[in-house]
């Protein structure tokens, strides 16, 4: 076993502190990643803090990775030494379900075996993610980070870019298309930079006023400042797609308001539960789904997505030792838009 350096929650209260777990040698079909670079997502502190129940520790969070390829198993041909990889949400699944055999191993009818906080499938221990310095994963779950891609700026791809791309791919988003983006945060920045490459009209739709500038940065075509009502009156019927990334509590109504007939509102935040009035959804045939990361195959595509069109997150870098102060920095929504860990500031616990 590999003693490997992390930092770690050992309990919900506790601030994420040095920690150091084990890696195994690479198994057959596995491969060892030296980790360079690690997103945090607003998820990690959900599950840190154990606000959904169920946290596991102590926990090393981190599903948004990206590294070189240190080791291969035997049988092992994906990879070779040297690639630069990721790693993204989840590292297993059950592999004989129809969504796996599909390529949409994040609905697996036995549930993926997440990156961390969650158990191997065949051993039971507890799998740990990103903030550490190294990651052996089954390759069927590793995807190839093209050359073209900043390794930094990659790393938000394997979550927030995915968990994007794939509803605006499954959508069938195109030119010519009026897509709203509701928030801008880690997610909607993604959403807005990845439906105007797709050659969407996007409009970000935000409480603050203040975003205006960054919107139309990002590629943004309309800003509508949510906090003023009228504008759920004046852009009744506008829209193909709404893409919420939203986590605040909100009227899904008001917005379900601004779709066309046939429209679509894709949920991608878990807010508190909302009332939904069947009259909006009968009457213009829309409709309010959700979405879930990607599979593999589709990750991978977005990944290629990215490289032709020069789609990257815009981040900032931080060392690990100020990852408790990111993580109070996202409470505030005080990040454009995703803070990366640097993982070669990561040394051995003491």
């Amino acid at each position: 076993m590999l003693q490997t350096p992390a930092y770690a929650v050992v309990d919900a209260q506790s601030p994420l502190a040095p920690f150091t777990i084990e890696r195994r040698e690479p198994r057959a079909n596995e491969v060892l990643i030296d980790i360079l670079y690690c997103g945090i997502c607003h998820s990690d502190l959900h599950q840190a803090r154990n606000e959904w129940g169920g946290s596991q520790f102590p926990m090393v969070p981190g599903h948004e990775i990206v590294g070189r390829i240190a080791q291969v198993g035997e049988g092992a041909s994906k990879f070779k030494v040297g690639d630069a990889v990721g790693v993204g949400c989840f590292v297993d699944s059950c592999r004989h379900c129809a969504p796996c055999r599909e390529g949409q191993e994040q609905y697996c009818e036995q549930g993926m075996t997440a990156t961390y906080n969650s158990r191997e499938r065949d051993s039971g221990a507890p799998t740990f993610g990103g903030y550490s310095t190294r990651i052996t994963v089954h390759e069927d779950y590793v995807l190839r980070i093209p050359e073209s891609l900043p390794l930094d700026r990659a790393a938000p791809l394997l979550c927030a870019g995915i968990t994007t791309y794939s509803p605006l791919r499954q959508f069938g988003v195109r030119e010519g298309h009026e897509v709203a983006v509701v928030g801008l945060g880690g997610l909607g920045h993604m959403a807005v930079k990845l439906a105007a490459a797709m050659g969407a009209r996007v409009t970000v739709l935000s409480t603050s006023e203040s975003k205006r500038k960054d919107a139309e940065a990002l590629g943004a075509h309309d800003f509508l400042a949510t906090g003023d009502g009228a504008v759920f009156k004046s852009h009744v019927r506008r829209f193909d797609l709404i893409i919420d990334t939203a986590s605040a509590p909100h009227d899904y109504n008001a917005y379900l308001g601004l779709l066309r007939l046939d429209g679509r509102m894709v949920l991608l935040g878990i807010p508190e539960p909302q009332p939904v009035a069947a009259g909006l959804l009968i009457m213009q045939r829309r409709t309010l789904t959700g979405s879930l990361i990607g599979g593999i195959r589709e990750t991978q595509e977005m990944l290629d997505f990215c490289a032709g069109h020069g789609v990257a997150s815009d981040i900032e870098l931080i060392d690990i030792a100020q990852v408790n102060e990111a993580y109070e920095r996202m409470l505030r929504s005080d990040v454009r838009y995703r803070f990366v860990i640097d993982l070669a500031t990561l040394q051995p616990a003491a």
